[in-house]
């Protein structure tokens, strides 16, 4: 039987045009904005990514919208292109999905998070 989560996740995923991690750099290239939601004693753990604006899960909405007051300065309009990036692709893909809800129609995650892209931007 399949977990709630689970559905939720391939429901998440359905909506989502995911990023292999070897995409990444050309996406970059076009201007999308890489996303790190690792928590910080992650990315201590296990390594920064230069090219990754942090932004803690518990804030990513409110910073990512173009019509919250706490927005960031790339939260220029819904078509920004954001890249989120988590661990393992898991927390990632939730987390983009969360951003289509809120009309930013192009963002998506990293297919195997922070550890498939490592091996890529070595």
């Amino acid at each position: 039987m399949t977990s709630r989560i689970d559905r939720i996740l391939d429901d998440a995923r359905a909506r989502l045009h995911r990023l292999p991690a070897a995409e990444v750099p050309a996406a970059l290239d076009r201007g999308a904005i890489l996303v790190d939601i690792r928590p910080q004693a992650q990315r201590a753990r296990d390594g920064e990514v230069a090219e990754a604006l942090v932004i803690e899960r518990n804030v990513l909405e409110w910073r990512c919208d173009p019509t919250s007051e706490a927005r960031l300065p790339q939260a220029v309009d819904d078509d920004v292109e954001w890249v989120v990036l988590c661990s393992e692709g898991y927390t990632s893909s939730l987390a983009a999905a969360a951003l289509v809800d809120l009309g930013l129609h192009r963002a998506t995650d990293v297919i195997g998070g922070y550890h498939a892209l490592k091996a890529v931007l070595v």
